[in-house]
């Protein structure tokens, strides 16, 4: 399995949904604009929102597989894909790469 890089691209915000539908929340978003994570293989990295775990985790099996143009030839990277969490309210777009080295198997 290869490792893959998770980079943070932008954050998005609809106040008007959240003060509409949403109860209030002290931290409903912590990632950062630049923020990167590692996923090795198919783990999802420490301290990584596990709701938009859920929404990268079948790129990241994919990339981390060895797969290639998720998209078709959409991607300038073939082994990329950019994809953003499922919060309504917020969401957060995020570059998916795999890397050239293998992630280590554990036994």
């Amino acid at each position: 399995m290869k490792k893959c890089k998770i980079t943070v691209m932008k954050k998005t915000e609809y106040p008007e949904l959240s003060e509409q539908y949403e109860q209030p929340m002290e931290h409903p978003c912590d990632m950062e604009v630049g923020q990167t994570f590692i996923a090795d293989g198919l783990k999802k990295p420490e301290g990584f929102c596990e709701s938009a775990w859920e929404s990268l985790y079948p790129f990241v099996m994919t990339l981390a597989s060895g797969g290639s143009e998720i998209y078709g030839d959409w991607m300038k990277n073939k082994t990329s894909a950019m994809v953003s969490c499922n919060d309504g309210f917020r969401p957060v777009s995020f570059y998916v790469e795999a890397l050239e080295e293998e992630a280590e198997e554990e036994n």
